[in-house]
């Protein structure tokens, strides 16, 4: 291993050795001082990871949160300077990771708070109004290609992973969602998180790759139950935006 790859992996291992030969400006052995910088890197990981999932955080409790991201660090070293999107990885690991086996809502609710992170720092649109649509023929409703907002995350959750976030994030108005597709956009400023009809994502999807509108529905979904939900959080992006 090379000295700086030595270095790293010291620094986001608390038993690992000092590396060797390792001296401050005045050439005493560096051991005290590595080790405070040891802490702080390892304090300030944990705390970019707390602040990207305060309600896994809340759920698993400070302590073992804390422990859980210095393994977790271990694991997935930062590859970027940018601590606000350090953590991506996390909801896959968390879903690996045994001590947690037994709680089988955890990644998803991650998946969460990873897409509201998601949603937040992506680029901005303006949001399609519907009315644009109002005088369209049934024919060239169908026609028409719509373009996903850029903040727009469809995920799909097996356990009530959305109710859970809702009652841990002052949201009571999701603390009851049922299991399903959960909708995350950004029209705005401000991150909007919903419970969306079955056919949701497979709709998005469609459209993000180019379909009809009226090619882009599945069989059996409900229409006007998806497309209210998706107007009403300003899934679409205004045509022509310079950004989608």
């Amino acid at each position: 291993m090379s000295g700086q790859g030595a270095f790293a992996g010291a620094l986001l291992t608390p038993e690992a050795p000092r590396p060797a030969h390792l001296s401050d400006p005045s050439g005493t052995r560096a051991t005290r001082r590595f080790d405070v910088y040891r802490n702080n890197v390892t304090v300030a990981l944990t705390e970019a990871l707390a602040a990207a999932f305060p309600v896994v955080q809340r759920l698993v409790g400070e302590a073992y949160f804390a422990a859980m991201a210095r393994e977790f660090a271990q694991a997935h070293p930062p590859r970027s300077p940018v601590m606000a999107t350090y953590g991506a990885d996390l909801p896959d690991w968390i879903e690996r990771f045994p001590p947690l086996a037994a709680l089988p809502y955890m990644p998803e609710v991650a998946r969460i708070e990873q897409a509201r992170r998601e949603a937040s720092q992506a680029a901005d649109a303006a949001p399609l109004d519907p009315r644009a649509l109002a005088g369209l023929p049934p024919e060239a409703l169908a026609a028409a290609h719509l373009h996903p907002h850029p903040a727009v995350r469809v995920l799909r959750s097996h356990h009530p992973a959305l109710a859970i976030w809702g009652r841990n994030a002052d949201r009571p108005d999701l603390a009851q969602s049922p299991p399903g597709e959960v909708l995350v956009t950004r029209p705005g400023l401000a991150v909007k998180i919903c419970a969306a009809p079955t056919g949701t994502a497979k709709t998005l999807q469609a459209l993000a790759q180019g379909a009809s509108l009226g090619a882009a529905l599945p069989a059996g979904a409900d229409p006007s139950a998806i497309f209210a939900c998706l107007f009403g959080a300003g899934a679409f992006a205004q045509p022509g935006d310079p950004e989608t």
